[in-house]
């Protein structure tokens, strides 16, 4: 923080660029004047926070809500020079310090653009250039396993994807999609034939393994199973909505209906978004 109180108001008030923003934090945190939510929370507190933002971000641009990204995009940064002004104050390091990690490591990571290699690779061979960098890198970090470094706290599918893609890299992956495919069948299957005789912890580590192997189709026919579910929630709302519109013009509620009729809507609001 600006030592010189009268500089800092002038900073945080007339300033522009991310010193105005670490100013700002500075002085959430101050311990004499700072806020006392702010001062109250840790790493821990916060990591929720930061995957709420950048979720907040993806959601932003699958609408294409544009004016909404420069904001969320905002939140989402707030969220780093908070975790780096508690790590400032720990001794850990600063806001700067995790600048000059990411300026270094893209750096590291584009010898076709900051190096002498050649940029006349396509994106597939930039792909494997990059991974390889990345595993010098854990080598570097002393991770020995395949599978060291995938973050537990990605969300599931997007974990699966990571986990299932490093044990590509050293062959342990089905060739095609026809084998992921009768996979997904033969886990469905025994999932259905043993539902009755299951625990609930054992039903939902049948469930877990089904979902798995569905994120390893995803991932063969490259497609984010992330961004493929908000779609389909999306989908699910707009089309549920349309039943609720259609019911509301006779003067009812969902409730009022039954499944074979909000069926019949649904397949009616299907077809007009195609027609449409």
């Amino acid at each position: 923080m600006t030592k010189d109180r009268a500089a800092s108001d002038r900073l945080v008030h007339q300033g522009r660029g991310i010193q105005r923003l670490v100013e700002i934090m500075a002085r959430l945190r101050d311990p004499a004047t700072g806020c006392p939510w702010d001062l109250e929370q840790d790493f821990a507190t916060i990591a929720p926070y930061t995957i709420e933002e950048a979720y907040e971000v993806a959601d932003a641009i699958d609408r294409q809500a544009w004016d909404e990204l420069r904001g969320e995009l905002g939140d989402l940064l707030f969220q780093a020079v908070y975790h780096a002004r508690m790590a400032e104050e720990a001794g850990y390091f600063a806001f700067d310090d995790v600048v000059a990690t990411v300026s270094d490591k893209m750096v590291a990571r584009h010898p076709h653009v900051f190096g002498e290699e050649s940029r006349d690779k396509s994106a597939d061979e930039q792909t494997r250039d990059w991974e390889a960098v990345k595993a010098a890198e854990r080598a570097g970090r002393a991770e020995a396993g395949v599978l060291d470094g995938v973050a537990a706290g990605l969300p599931g599918l997007t974990r699966a994807i990571k986990l299932q893609a490093r044990a590509a890299r050293v062959g342990f992956d089905w060739p095609t999609t026809d084998e992921v495919v009768a996979k997904i069948a033969e886990e469905a299957r025994e999932l259905v034939e043993a539902r009755d005789s299951l625990t609930q912890d054992e039903v939902a580590e049948e469930m877990g393994d089904l979902l798995f192997v569905v994120a390893n189709l995803a991932r063969h026919l490259k497609v984010d199973p992330e961004a493929a579910l908000r779609g389909a929630n999306t989908k699910f709302i707009r089309r549920f909505r349309s039943i609720e519109a259609a019911l509301a013009r006779d003067g009812r509620r969902p409730e009022d209906s039954d499944l074979a009729e909000m069926d019949a809507l649904w397949d009616a609001a299907k077809a007009a978004e195609r027609a449409g």
